[in-house]
């Protein structure tokens, strides 16, 4: 069989086949599971409850309507469309991002942008959907207890920006 190439993309502009949207099954993952394990908590876990995993890690059910470490969460509601519309831009400039990215040398850039593309979204899902995040995961040991919940979407995005880090201490002056 003879392989055909698209050539009609410009050479400086790749085809979705060819650029870093091939990462968007990523971005989905992160988003179901992310969904799925907030409607668990949601349906099954009373708020405030905590269940012992192991010594490292707690189940618990608790809503957040601020941001990363509850910022703005006391403020009268307002800060939900905030978020919701710094998600969205974020999410749409990701994409185009991706986009733009080629496929071949940028995979730890592209995978960062994926997981914290999936983290918005499913982080602006909930706040569509209730007005809050649902956070259920704490960590720690004895007392020593991370003090916020998060959840499969803050995971994504905590990931996803260490891995643009890396890419910008370590791997992008490679690629010029």
């Amino acid at each position: 069989m003879t392989e055909t190439v698209d050539d009609s993309a410009a050479p400086n502009e790749p085809s979705a086949a060819g650029s870093g949207l091939i990462w968007l099954w990523l971005t989905a993952v992160i988003i179901a599971a992310d969904q799925v394990t907030k409607w668990l908590v949601y349906t099954r876990i009373e708020i405030a409850d905590r269940i012992v995993v192991n010594p490292l890690l707690e189940l618990t059910h608790r809503h957040n309507t601020g941001a990363a470490f509850s910022i703005l969460a006391s403020e009268s509601g307002w800060q939900r469309w905030l978020f919701v519309g710094l998600g969205a831009v974020v999410s749409v400039f990701i994409v185009g991002y991706l986009h733009a990215l080629p496929r071949r040398g940028t995979t730890p850039l592209a995978i960062g942008l994926a997981l914290i593309l999936g983290g918005a979204v499913g982080n602006v899902i909930d706040r569509l959907n209730y007005g809050f995040v649902v956070d259920f995961i704490l960590i720690g040991y004895r007392d020593l207890v991370f003090p916020y919940a998060f959840n499969i979407a803050d995971a994504a995005i905590s990931v996803g920006a260490a891995l643009l880090i890396i890419d910008a201490l370590f791997l992008e002056s490679r690629r010029r």
